[in-house]
């Protein structure tokens, strides 16, 4: 007999998350060691999905948001986005009310609408949070109406950094602002074309403010590096660029083409003393400039931390592609049969597989290890932007946003590249229906693309990380080592970690999650001493620093960057599959996708592992491995549950392969059928009858 708590439970589970269609994924839904409505309330709580199930509805219900039943030009994506954008804020799914109850929802409403359209998504995000959070987070009372006119688009905001040719190296940004105290103003320039700034997003078409970056210069010639400016580009009544303002669109790109990506230029453009974004750096009327950080590495550490949330969001876009190509994936290789045993009357399903089970479940684990880090990285930040509005000028603000910055920069490449594989491997496990463009694995891809190397390339954010770790090297062995978010609290013990080895010694003892996560420190630590003994080397054969770390990325700091947050990846997700918080029920499946996670990302450091006498068994490898597969057999039945934890609805997911019901076939069938003129004879079919001489064309060479 359950008791009336247990009842009711069940009632509030069964009514935010009903059951799925029958079908043939019941197969696997009925074998799965887990209650998935139970995970799905665990992970997100009740009032997250209500939130996230009112959204989707929504869409849904709403003529507005229909699937267009043909490929729009890129006016046409424009326009629509436009329009949806329009009506997105209409609704007003998240006031501030409701965003000051619960700050999560801002990531929420970032995943729910980037799962149906991500140019939607992003176009709502560059206005709703990235202007506004910058705003509130860089700014004061004065910038207070701005910031409220961009609630309704009175005024629509962007975020204009790069440059046409500089990106990631924001210290080089070429874009001036010099105060002129007779004018009571900044004058903004582009010194020449390659300082336009360019790739902003909502600027291309929509954009009348934009949050432009620019090197500060009082009127001794001082240069007080970049500050950020809240600057008016187009007439908010006609579109038409202001005076001495080039701005226009960028054109058509890879995907995300709703999204008008765009680029300004000033030429001498007066704006307003009180256009600076004042909270780590001021003007007085005279000139004079005044900061409430008597330490310029502390501001510096302040305007990097509050720079990190592009970051911080991408990881979460990248966990959302995971989320979308592994549903539709595991679904479709659950439904699909192929083969059998010899004399079986019955075509098994794919995903029964060895070699299916490795190309998916392992980015399956990942997904829910990256999940976990996001929203923990997520809750970082928001810290951050409390403390920053507070005023918090501390030492230790400015060390989280140090920290912020460092692990958002290693987060974005491990999340976005993580994101980027698994949909390719996605879409190739899905066979020739995957490469159906209707099946959205395409658009996918080519909509995650970007996220690669928007808010600074991969490969040169890790070495804003690997900087960071290297910092630690004169306290190792030292005063204990700690940080806000205790990402490097465990270099504490670096002494004893760089003595240890790989404890295993059978494929069972791989099987206990802390082997993975303790494999982790040892990996970090010795590439972390390898990195710093790397480049004293390059400084000693006499290279200036900027060669010497060049020259230290490769198989040095690049790795130990991976290594830190791939460290930092499983351990948080290691603590949440073990803590007493976390329901009994739900603890084993959550440790064998860590546990899977951790081996299967550590299995491609084999090589340092050896090299720097970690392992010291020849089997240590072909243990790992065989823990990996195994761990892919026991999860093989949980897969299909896992993926409805985290699937949007069908609508959202739009994807026939993909769909809840698992009917695959039938589903793809009706797709195919209802695309226009599908069983019409071409228009130029009168040229098709009239045939080709050959060898009458002849070349004029």
């Amino acid at each position: 007999m359950l008791s009336q708590e247990q009842e009711n439970d069940v009632e509030t589970k069964d009514d935010v998350l009903p059951d799925f269609p029958p079908g043939p994924l019941d197969l696997y839904r009925k074998k799965a060691s887990f209650d998935w409505k139970e995970m799905r309330m665990f992970l997100e709580g009740e009032d997250i999905i209500k939130f996230k199930n009112n959204v989707w509805k929504t869409f849904e219900e709403d003529p507005a948001f229909a699937h267009p039943s043909e490929d729009l030009t890129m006016e046409q994506q424009r326009e629509l986005a436009f329009r949806r954008h329009k009506r997105l804020l209409e609704y007003n799914f998240m006031s501030d009310n409701k965003l000051m109850e619960n700050p999560v929802r801002a990531t929420v409403m970032h995943d729910c609408v980037g799962m149906y359209d991500p140019s939607l998504s992003t176009k709502y995000s560059l206005n709703k949070q990235m202007f506004n959070s910058t705003i509130k987070a860089s700014g004061s009372e004065r910038h207070e109406e701005v910031a409220k006119k961009a609630v309704n688009t009175e005024v629509m905001g962007c975020f204009a950094l790069t440059e046409l040719s500089h990106g990631t190296n924001t210290r080089a940004m070429r874009t001036t602002a010099t105060y002129d105290p007779s004018l009571q103003g900044f004058i903004v320039n582009t010194p020449d074309y390659e300082a336009t700034k360019c790739w902003v997003g909502n600027l291309g078409k929509n954009a009348t403010h934009a949050i432009v970056y620019a090197q500060l210069i009082t009127p001794d010639g001082t240069n007080h590096g970049l500050h950020s400016f809240v600057i008016q580009v187009r007439n908010t009544k006609t579109l038409q660029a202001l005076p001495g303002v080039m701005v226009g669109d960028m054109g058509k790109k890879l995907g995300q083409n709703g999204l008008d990506n765009g680029f300004v230029a000033f030429n001498n453009v007066w704006v307003p003393r009180e256009s600076l974004l004042n909270r780590t750096g001021d003007i007085t009327p005279d000139g004079k400039y005044v900061t409430p950080y008597k330490d310029p590495n502390k501001r510096f550490g302040a305007s990097l931390g509050a720079l990190s949330g592009g970051r911080v969001g991408i990881v979460g876009i990248g966990v959302s592609n995971l989320k979308l190509s592994l549903t539709i994936a595991v679904r479709y290789s659950a439904a699909r049969r192929q083969f059998g045993p010899p004399g079986s009357k019955e075509e098994i399903p794919v995903l029964e597989y060895q070699m299916q089970q490795w190309r998916l479940l392992p980015y399956v684990a990942a997904m829910y290890a990256l999940d976990h880090f996001s929203r923990t990285l997520y809750m970082g930040l928001i810290q951050l932007r409390i403390g920053l509005m507070m005023k918090d000028k501390s030492d230790r603000m400015d060390a989280l946003g140090k920290e912020i910055h460092a692990v958002s920069s290693a987060g974005k490449p491990v999340a976005t590249w993580m994101a980027r594989d698994a949909v390719q491997e996605c879409r190739e496990a899905c066979g020739g229906h995957g490469y159906l463009a209707v099946n959205r694995l395409g658009d996918i891809r080519n909509d995650h693309d970007p996220n690669c190397t928007y808010e600074g390339d991969n490969n040169v954010l890790l070495q804003q990380t690997s900087n960071f770790l290297l910092g630690f090297m004169g306290k190792l062995g030292g005063e204990p080592i700690s940080s806000p978010l205790h990402s490097v609290d465990f270099l504490s013990d670096f002494p004893t970690i760089i003595k240890s080895t790989f404890p295993a010694s059978s494929t069972q003892d791989c099987l206990d999650p802390k082997v993975a996560v303790d494999a982790y420190k040892w990996l970090t630590c010795y590439l972390l001493d390898q990195s710093s003994k790397r480049l004293s080397g390059e400084k000693s054969k006499g290279k200036d620093p900027f060669t010497a770390r060049n020259d230290s990325q490769v198989y040095y700091c690049r790795s130990l960057s991976i290594a830190f947050l791939e460290h930092t990846v499983v351990d948080r997700f290691y603590q949440q599959a073990v803590e007493d918080t976390t329901p009994a029920s739900l603890r084993p499946v959550l440790q064998k996708l860590c546990c899977l996670y951790g081996l299967w990302a550590l299995e491609k450091h084999c090589a340092t592992l050896y090299q720097g006498g970690y392992f010291t068994e020849a089997k240590s490898v072909a243990w790992i491995r065989d823990a990996i597969l195994q761990l892919c057999d026991q999860l093989k039945n949980d897969s299909v549950s896992l993926v409805d934890v985290i699937a949007p609805p069908d609508f959202i997911l739009n994807s026939p392969i993909g769909m809840s019901d698992g009917q695959i076939y039938k589903n793809l069938w009706t797709a195919m059928l209802s695309a226009p003129k599908v069983l019409e004879r071409p228009s130029w079919w009168r040229d098709f009858m009239d045939k080709p001489v050959l060898g009458s064309a002849k070349s004029k060479m």
